[in-house]
């Protein structure tokens, strides 16, 4: 049975907020997901899931210290997150603040890892993002977010499924 997980650093409680937004999403498109601080993920459990979402407060226009460690720790496993589905969110005190160059940062970690990103033609194209705490837009972003992650991961593992 595929899962997925969705990570988040969060002070603030906004990160956090979006974090449940996208789980609660992937969960009722029928992909059991957990959701959880990056703090109390190691990373030899990233590889039993089949969708790995990241999320984080911008700092500096980076992602914050605790992701940038567990995406750090994954180097000596490299390879063992290859063809899983992956996806980024991130929050901000200001539109200007780096959002999307915090999503960006934790994107090409994924795609190193060969990592499967779940991109989106509509509204927000590299992950949610929220300026201070997330209102009803950001939150219908971040449904939209799991819904499509939680779809590709499913599609994926039925079609493993089918080869063997």
């Amino acid at each position: 049975m595929p899962k997925g997980i969705v990570l988040y650093y969060s002070r603030s409680g906004n990160t956090q907020e979006m974090a449940e937004a996208i789980a609660k999403a992937m969960n009722d498109s029928g992909l059991n997901t957990e959701c959880t601080s990056v703090e109390k993920v190691h990373p030899d459990d990233l590889p039993e899931y089949d969708a790995i979402v990241i999320g984080s407060p911008c700092y500096y226009g980076q992602m914050a210290a605790p992701v940038k460690q567990l995406i750090d720790d994954l180097v000596g496993r490299h390879g063992q997150l290859n063809g899983k589905v992956g996806g980024a969110f991130a929050s901000s005190a200001n539109i200007g603040g780096g959002s999307e160059t915090t999503m960006i940062g934790i994107l090409q970690a994924m795609l190193i890892a060969g990592m499967i990103l779940q991109g989106d033609p509509q509204g927000s194209h590299y992950g949610p993002l929220s300026i201070g705490k997330p209102d009803e837009k950001v939150k219908k972003q971040c449904e939209r977010r799991g819904q499509r992650i939680a779809a590709l991961a499913l599609r994926l593992a039925k079609s493993e499924e089918s080869e063997k």
